[in-house]
């Protein structure tokens, strides 16, 4: 394929550009700033590549990145075929800088998605802006002599368009400030920032097309700097982007591309020219780097305080825990007593009406020692004062146990307790006598809430794991009561009226006993009325 060079062009730099002909200063402004972008882009995007506030971010500077390699190509493209080419296609890049610098501030200032029909007027400025682009309507002629293009009629009308998307991001910033007065000075960082960069931009393009001094060109970037910097403040600031690191290292990563950009520059007099600018930004971004510093010790003094007296408070909380536990516990004990005399004689004869209210008696204190335990138990188990052994434990051994010792109480309330235990290896490492408290508690539950029909303890295993279930027939789980299983305290809307001993804390400690085993326990229901399953799911023993 053979190309025309340019008129004096002499394809020096890798056999296809000319860097004689560059004015002094591109490098320094176009290299550094088009590494940022890309950079800057793709690690915001990184942090969460599912959120349109990123994707529309990365479209900024993506776009930004290849406006500025069109117009390195421009400058410095030795071939007419390329260098025209580079002139037809500034137009994409052109308008996505303020479609997406419109999409991300409204985004960015309303934590919300664009509205679908912003989507589509996007999509339609694409499309048009695609339609035209090989077109005169785009870049009319092309002038050999100075190797450079004629923009032609859609340009005046897209110079107007990025005024109106600077206006509609003042809008956005406006409404923003009415809306939310406690986010105030976010926003107006952020929007600064964005309409010096627009305008910074339009400026520049505007005025060396209008002016036909393409030198001006070169001072559109500065404005996406300065929009750096004040994003990496807010970042910092305001926690944007759930990133805080990332901006440090952008603003520092800018410095040591600007301050490597003056190697490029030919004479002293730019060198001077272009150091008090570096000077300036590295000035600003220092401080805000300070200020955020001196608020980040600030919040970490003001943490390890609050996190002293919390630990204070929980020290306390669970001295009062012990304590009530205790004194409850010993007065259940102590009538627990009185009751179990008054039924094998110890104080002498008594009425069979006597009898039976004592039998009563003894069955709701041992009803109230059991509450207190499985309190304690639970409080126990948050701070890790109950140590469990760990031992290879026959999962099918204690299924069989329980179902033995529960089948009096159920049978009692008229219900079918029955097993389908499958064949196979069922040992786990865990501590005996907690599992066997885990299965207990799930059972015990299931005769609670179950008024008819039958209870199902099943046990299965996969390749990795053993899985316990409990399945009944009884009242069900509501979606809302779904949420509040396994919590502390949590219980069933209706539960009490069931269960008038319902504490919340049966299958709080059912979850912690599990998690402590590095298993799982979830319960499903089709709902009310339709019976419960329950299931405890832990890793087989490896041998």
């Amino acid at each position: 394929m053979n190309l025309n060079l340019c008129l004096d062009a002499v394809p020096a730099f890798l056999g296809f550009f000319d860097l004689s002909v560059a004015p002094p200063m591109l490098f320094y402004v176009y290299i550094p700033i088009f590494i940022i972008s890309i950079l800057f882009g793709f690690l915001i995007f990184l942090q969460d590549r599912h959120s349109s506030l990123n994707k529309y971010f990365l479209g900024i500077t993506l776009s930004f990145a290849a406006w500025i390699f069109l117009i390195m190509f421009q400058w410095t493209g030795a071939y007419l075929e390329t260098v025209h080419l580079a002139w037809q296609l500034l137009i994409i890049p052109e308008i996505s800088i303020y479609i997406f610098s419109v999409l991300f501030s409204y985004n960015f200032l309303f934590n919300k998605n664009v509205p679908a029909i912003y989507k589509y007027m996007v999509a339609l400025l694409f499309i048009g802006a695609s339609i035209i682009t090989p077109t005169v309507v785009n870049v009319e002629a092309f002038d050999l002599l100075n190797c450079e293009g004629v923009v032609g009629q859609a340009w005046p009308w897209i110079y107007v368009f990025e005024i109106v998307a600077i206006g509609v991001i003042v809008l956005f910033a406006i409404e923003k400030l009415i809306k939310a007065r406690s986010e105030r000075l976010k926003t107006i960082l952020f929007s600064l920032g964005m309409v010096v960069f627009l305008s910074t931009f339009w400026f520049s393009n505007y005025f060396g097309e209008l002016t036909q001094t393409y030198e001006i060109n070169l001072i559109g970037p500065i404005g996406i700097a300065l929009f750096f910097v004040l994003l990496s403040y807010v970042i910092i600031r305001f926690k944007s982007f759930n990133t805080k690191l990332i901006s440090a290292q952008i603003l520092m990563t800018a410095i040591w591309f600007l301050v490597l950009g003056i190697l490029f520059v030919g004479t002293i007099e730019n060198v001077r020219i272009i150091t008090s600018v570096t000077l300036i930004l590295v000035t600003l971004s220092g401080v805000l780097l300070v200020r955020s510093v001196r608020r980040e010790v600030s919040q970490k003094e003001q943490l390890a305080k609050l996190n002293a007296d919390l630990q204070m408070l929980i020290k306390q909380r669970e001295s009062l825990v012990h304590l009530v536990t205790h004194k409850v516990k010993g007065a259940f004990t102590r009538s627990k007593y009185i009751f179990a005399g008054i039924l094998d004689g110890t104080f002498g004869d008594v009425s069979p009406e006597i009898k039976k209210r004592a039998a009563v008696g003894v069955e709701s204190d041992n009803g109230g020692i059991q509450t207190v335990d499985l309190v304690l138990n639970v409080s126990n188990m948050q701070t890790g004062t109950i140590k469990y052994e760990m031992k290879p434990v026959d999962l099918k051994e204690l299924a069989q146990k329980t179902i033995s010792e529960k089948k009096v109480p159920a049978e009692a309330k008229g219900l079918k307790l029955g097993s389908d235990l499958g064949d196979g290896n069922y040992t786990v490492s865990g501590d005996a006598f907690w599992l066997k408290e885990v299965m207990n508690n799930l059972v015990d539950n299931s005769i609670k809430y179950t008024p008819a029909g039958k209870i199902t303890v099943g046990l299965k295993r996969t390749d990795s794991q053993v899985i316990f279930s409990v399945k009944d027939t009884g009242l069900g789980i509501t979606d809302e009561d779904k949420k509040n299983l396994f919590t502390e305290g949590g219980r069933g809307k209706d539960s009490v009226k069931i269960n008038v001993d319902s504490t919340g804390y049966g299958l709080f400690s059912v979850k912690l006993i599990i998690d402590a085993h590095k298993g799982q326990v979830w319960g499903e229901s089709e709902g009310p009325g339709k019976g419960s399953q329950f299931y405890v799911e832990l890793p087989i023993m490896q041998k």
